[in-house]
């Protein structure tokens, strides 16, 4: 795969085999996690349905539930006003999660929480679309996500994406909807614009605001071979953020293309041990600055896959993580996930 398709990965049929060219041994098996960001999706990527997912949740890890995020369209209602079409996807994944529940694909409880999209743009006129997201899963809708991602290189990520949305004013009355509601936001966004997230998260004191991917590290154009230079913003905007207690960080997303790594040109993954050099600044730094008790560790599937097997994927998050304590490790895999989205006890 030459460099110049850097935004063309492999399709889901040609990951699946590519992450499987590399095999290793599970790292603490026993230890319980909660995988707190992943998706589904059947579209022109391939497809990955709950067979797809349970074959990766059971590949050794003790992956004991997983919360599912926003992915986009591909589920969405067809015949509905335009506001409540995110709906269908919701509805969707609630189904999966009653097909875990029946136990047929496992004892991980998958999609035991579901962040769904509501157009916080909307303002004041979004309630009722969150009132129909909660009534479509009840139990188990717990964020909103709608991004703000927006940058001047090749990151953007659709020709809609609006800049600056963090400071719209009709996407603020909207966002003031979710705490009332019991729901949190998912913050996805590039890391050049953390400085308006902490002013959007300063502003909303009381909602639960989960960062995702470490704040979106950008390694392509036009941050190309500027990796020092972008660690640097990027923790000083990270350190700021950390001064705001509503703040949690979820912490992965680094296998993704937009980081800049290029794994997934070769013609065999990466190794865990590889992985762990790479990363460890980026998840030291994020525990460093939060603490435990404010991150979770996340796979990012099947967009990650882009880098590796998901077993591969939480072998490298443990690398870096061996020298914490049992009661940080807990927080870091389980419980911090748990009590922000509200999903209750895993023991």
């Amino acid at each position: 795969m030459s460099k110049t398709q850097r935004n063309s990965p492999r399709t889901l049929t040609e990951l699946h085999a590519w992450a499987k060219l590399h095999q290793e041994e599970i790292l603490e098996p026993e230890l319980p996690i909660i995988d707190p960001h992943h998706h589904v999706w059947h579209d022109d990527r391939g497809r990955y349905l709950i067979e797809e997912l349970s074959e990766d949740i059971s590949s050794g890890h003790n992956i004991l539930a997983t919360v599912f995020v926003q992915t986009g369209v591909n589920m969405y209602r067809q015949n509905a006003p335009e506001a409540l079409k995110p709906v269908g996807e919701v509805e969707f994944v609630n189904g999966i999660a009653a097909m875990a529940a029946s136990g047929r694909y496992g004892p991980s409880k998958l999609c035991a929480g579901i962040v769904g999209f509501a157009d916080l743009t909307l303002g004041d006129r979004v309630q009722p679309v969150l009132e129909a997201l909660i009534d479509a899963a009840r139990h188990r809708v717990c964020g909103i996500r709608h991004s703000m991602s927006w940058d001047i290189g090749h990151a953007q990520m659709a020709p809609h994406q609006v800049r600056h949305l963090a400071l719209n004013t009709e996407f603020r009355k909207g966002l003031s909807h979710l705490d009332p509601m019991g729901l949190a936001f998912d913050a996805w966004l590039f890391h050049p614009q953390l400085p308006e997230l902490y002013d959007l998260a300063h502003a909303f004191a009381q909602t639960r605001f989960v960062l995702n991917h470490v704040g979106g590290l950008l390694g392509i154009a036009p941050y190309e071979g500027q990796r020092d230079a972008v660690f640097k913003t990027w923790r000083e905007h990270m350190a700021r953020l950390a001064q705001l207690p509503n703040i949690t960080v979820k912490v992965g997303g680094l296998g993704m293309v937009r980081c800049g790594w290029d794994y997934y040109l070769r013609d065999t993954p990466p190794g865990s041990e590889e992985l762990a050099v790479a990363w460890g600044p980026y998840v030291e730094t994020c525990i460093e600055l939060f603490g435990a008790d404010r991150c979770m560790m996340e796979s990012n599937f099947p967009v990650d896959k882009n880098t590796c097997s998901y077993p591969v994927l939480w072998n490298a998050l443990k690398r870096i993580t061996k020298n914490y304590s049992a009661s940080e490790k807990a927080l870091l895999y389980r419980d911090v996930a748990a009590d922000v989205y509200r999903l209750g006890r895993f023991d």
